[in-house]
């Protein structure tokens, strides 16, 4: 049984995927009218997308796709972060693991 490659740096290919996928995102994003929302299931929402991306990062580690992992871990924290600044956590006004306060 051959051993997958590893990948551990991060390519000029992936890099510019990752910009492109960015900016189209962020030329996209339209601020939304107020609306009233369930907060527990947003919050919950928040919470079950980090858990999965923190997942997926295990297993694409397990792979040695290191840098996809490393974006992961980046997404599952982005989540958690967003959460955290929105008011849908409570994280105490820890603002070394998050972007709060």
């Amino acid at each position: 049984m051959g051993r997958e490659k590893v990948v551990s740096e991060v390519t000029e290919e992936k890099l510019d995927k990752y910009f492109d996928v960015t900016g189209r995102a962020l030329k996209k994003v339209k601020i939304a009218e107020k609306k009233d929302f369930d907060w527990k299931a947003a919050a919950e929402d928040f919470l079950d997308m980090a858990q999965r991306y923190f997942d997926d990062a295990k297993i694409f580690r397990e792979k040695g796709e290191i840098v996809t992992a490393f974006a992961a871990l980046n997404y599952a924290h982005g989540w958690l972060d967003a959460g955290a600044r929105l008011g849908l956590f409570d994280v105490d006004h820890d603002s070394e693991l998050f972007t709060v306060d």
